[in-house]
Parts: structure tokens; sequence; C-alpha cells
């Protein structure tokens, strides 16, 4: 892997945590660093998942000449919207919120 598969890593990663947080309904209180290693995360996790279970499609996208398939982008969308909104409750129990007092 070169310094361009993972600046593409990265942006993919931020790009899926994104899409995955305007997919979850509701206000998510976590932060653009969270997201895009959850993004990143669900990436890796997704593809694993993708190519274990045999989950492919046919429907192929290509961005900077890179090839992408539309079920595995689903499948690691899918991981990232658990993964922002397990985030979300975390940090949701975790802050401390003084106005009820």
């Amino acid at each position: 892997m070169d310094l361009q598969d993972y600046l593409t890593a990265i942006v993919f990663g931020a790009i899926i945590g994104v899409v995955a947080r305007i997919v979850l309904p509701g206000r998510q209180s976590i932060g653009i660093i969270p997201t895009v290693l959850i993004g990143m995360g669900a990436a890796v996790a997704g593809t694993w998942v993708a190519d274990r279970w045999e989950l492919h499609s046919d429907n192929l996208f290509t961005v900077t000449g890179r090839t992408f398939d539309w079920a595995v982008v689903g499948v690691q969308v899918g991981i990232a919207v658990v993964g922002v909104a397990i985030a979300a409750v975390l940090a949701k129990t975790f802050t401390t919120d003084r106005d009820s007092d």
C-alpha cells in the first residue's frame, strides 16, 4: 500500500461515517474524528464481512480509478450506522449533564 491508498481509505472512511450519520435518525453528539474513525473501521469490517459471506453484486462504480461494489458499500454503511449509534449512546451515557439538578 502506498500513500494514495491510505489517503483514499481516510477519505472513503470519512464519507461512510458521514453517510451513516445522515442515515441514522436523530442528533448524534459525537465529533468528526470519531465519525471518521468509525467510518474507516466500518469500511474494513464491511469489506471483510462481504468477502466472508460472498455479498457482492454486479453493480459497480468507479471513483478516481478505483472500482467499488454497491453491495459492499451498503454493508459498510450498515456497519457504520451501528457504530455511530453505539458511539452516540456511549457519548450520551458518559456526558455529565448538570442542567437537570
